[in-house]
């Protein structure tokens, strides 16, 4: 994989574009986890340590393409950027027909998706865009996938267009992982539905040693075995596909752990009551919502016995405070295991907040479904045209 990367370009008193991902929850108008906006900081300061003016432009939340909703403004954005790097960071709402930016300070552009021809890739939206910088850096790891006006698009057309170290660093760690891994390796994918992930979970089959599936993923695994899962989420329809991916796990010498045991309740509510069911005594009025202990001590063994771990997905509803005890151990087990680890995703993330083990884990990843489609070996658009990108540099 050969593109062009920031720390390699001569920045100095150019108009610098950087494409982020702060698609970070916000509430009552305050960001209330930074780790996107963090994980930012790097390219971000090596643009302003060598005098650039800095632009950035992100995506937030799901507005209506077009319309300039207040609810999804980067104005919260800005003032936590602007606590970080301890420097005024400047929202411009009306930035398409141009910015004025000097060498040393940073601008934030208005949420992208408020302009229209955003995700449809329009083509005079990504060239107003590129017309903006002298250097294009895609730093948005967790918008790689989408082929969208501020990430593929502007990559085209932008002077010259690179990867910044956030970018670099995530596909770098992601290779490692996948393309040369210290063997086992073991993937943990959990989610609430197999039909988001059937895909990459017929990849990491031919890829991994080992595959834990958790959640409502689980619980459709769970029903194909034949057992009871009461009123759980799972997806009847996919029951099938389930037991055809345990047979491909056993011709491949494998298998997908069915837990042994499971934590259950009569009702989704965050003070549910907890009960502890072996398989085989799930009652069809209870909901599962986590797995067991023995399931869990099984898990950590699993992760512990492992050279390489890919996570992604909690393996029950570990906000509800009796129900997270299995993410939890399984968690703990990464940060104190031997294992190379990268883990990936927003649950991911917050549980990996909620638990303190970010220091155990090796590579914690920004994204979700860029670090999926990744694990499954599709190509990332805003990726690819990067690649293209260095070799026109080059010649």
């Amino acid at each position: 994989m050969s593109y062009l990367r920031m720390q390699d370009l001569q920045l100095s008193g150019m108009r610098v574009l950087i494409r982020e991902d702060f698609n970070v929850p916000v509430e009552a108008g305050e960001v209330t986890s930074d780790q996107r906006i963090v994980a930012a900081l790097p390219g971000i300061s090596l643009a302003l340590e060598q005098e650039a003016a800095v632009l950035l432009m992100s995506h937030l939340g799901r507005p209506a393409e077009g319309e300039a909703d207040p609810r999804y403004s980067l104005a919260p954005v800005a003032a936590c950027l602007a606590r970080h790097l301890g420097r005024e960071v400047r929202l411009e709402t009306n930035w398409l027909d141009g910015v004025t930016v000097e060498p040393g300070e940073v601008v934030l552009c208005e949420n992208v998706r408020f302009n229209r021809g955003e995700k449809g890739n329009d083509e005079a939206l990504a060239r107003q865009i590129a017309r903006l910088c002298d250097i294009f850096v895609m730093d948005a790891f967790g918008s790689a996938h989408r082929a969208h006006a501020s990430t593929e698009g502007v990559a085209r057309h932008a002077p010259v267009a690179c990867a910044g170290p956030l970018l670099a660093g995530e596909l770098e760690a992601l290779d490692r992982a996948l393309r040369d891994p210290t063997r086992p390796l073991l993937a943990i994918v959990g989610g609430a539905k197999v039909s988001t992930k059937l895909s990459v979970l017929e990849a990491l089959l031919e890829r991994t040693d080992q595959l834990i599936v958790g959640g409502g993923i689980a619980n459709t695994f769970i029903a194909a075995t034949g057992h009871e899962v009461g009123k759980s989420l799972y997806e009847p329809d996919l029951i099938a596909e389930a037991q055809q991916l345990i047979r491909l796990a056993h011709r491949m010498g494998g298998d997908i752990p069915i837990p042994k045991d499971l934590l259950v309740a009569k009702k989704l509510d965050p003070d549910a009551e907890a009960h502890v069911r072996y398989l085989d005594e799930v009652q069809p009025d209870e909901i599962i919502l986590d797995i067991g202990p023995l399931t869990a001590a099984d898990y950590a063994e699993m992760v512990w016995g492992a050279g390489t771990v890919l996570w992604n997905g909690p393996v029950g509803v570990f906000e509800y405070r009796y129900f997270g005890g299995g993410t939890r151990a399984v968690a703990e087990a990464i940060a104190k295991s031997r294992a190379y680890s990268i883990a990936g995703g927003g649950d991911t993330l917050a549980a990996i907040d909620r638990f303190g083990v970010a220091g155990g884990v090796n590579y914690i990843s920004t994204g979700g479904g860029a670090f999926l489609e990744y694990v499954e070996g599709k190509t990332l658009p805003a990726v690819a045209v990067l690649e293209r990108r260095a070799v026109e540099y080059a010649t």
